[in-house]
């Protein structure tokens, strides 16, 4: 854990300005936003790692939000189950963040890890379900 929380204060930084996400995460599977929706209506979890100025202007409805630089860590936590379908998602290919979170599930022995490149700027483009804030929503996943 302590090693996890050093790779984020040392990568965040540098994830602050704007550059492509990588195409692929190792251990992960990528996914376009047709096969995120699919995968949101078999019930996977959505976690957008964006800050939380960024979900409250939207997000993934039913998303659970775990900002990278504050409470994604919670997931390392040996008691959260590995085996739960995992959808992890920042604002679109400009933001890395997705990819840093997706692999760090996958070094934390997640199992099924889907990382969204796309990203929630897409989610909307195609006027997928979303929401602001927990209104009318129910969120049954907290680390």
């Amino acid at each position: 854990m302590l090693r996890t929380l050093l790779v984020l204060l040392v990568a965040l930084p540098l994830y602050g300005q704007a550059q492509e996400a990588p195409l692929e995460v190792k251990g992960a599977v990528t996914v376009n936003v047709e096969q995120a929706k699919r995968l949101y209506d078999l019930g996977a979890v959505f976690i957008d790692v964006r800050p939380s100025r960024e979900w409250s202007w939207g997000h993934v409805h039913g998303a659970v939000h775990l900002d990278l630089a504050e409470r994604f860590s919670g997931l390392a936590m040996p008691h959260w189950p590995r085996g739960i379908p995992l959808v992890i998602y920042c604002d679109s290919e400009v933001c890395p963040r997705g990819a840093l979170a997706a692999a760090l599930a996958v070094e934390w022995g997640y199992e099924q890890v889907f990382y969204f490149r796309e990203g929630y700027f897409a989610w909307q483009l195609y006027d997928l379900p979303q929401g602001k804030g927990l209104a009318g929503e129910v969120v049954a996943f907290r680390p």
